[in-house]
């Protein structure tokens, strides 16, 4: 039984465990199937606001497709996610990903 298959059954007993689902995404983008990782980082989102390790991943994501609105959308919500949750380590992290990004724009 691959990673992904063990995961999924996992998300079938427990289809809001959001360490399963960030995981399974992790699973995909190790694969190459980045449009699957979204997905799933998405659902996080959706499902987890505060799960707040999805924001960088899924911001790193939007970056190697090319998508940077996107990215910068989610590293702009994952910072207020943060602040809000009392993650400076993550907070600092999202900042720095959205400083290095926005001078590339």
């Amino acid at each position: 039984m691959s990673r992904i298959d063990a995961l999924k059954g996992f998300l079938e007993e427990e289809p809001n465990d959001s360490f399963s689902r960030y995981a399974l995404a992790m699973e995909h983008i190790k694969l190459g199937q980045h449009d699957d990782g979204i997905k799933e980082f998405e659902t996080v989102i959706q499902n987890d606001p505060a799960y707040v390790a999805t924001y960088y991943q899924l911001g790193k994501l939007y970056e190697r497709e090319g998508r940077v609105q996107g990215a910068v959308s989610t590293y702009q919500k994952g910072i207020a996610v943060a602040i809000q949750a009392g993650e400076s380590h993550t907070r600092d992290e999202l900042r720095e990903a959205l400083t290095m990004l926005e001078g590339t724009l």
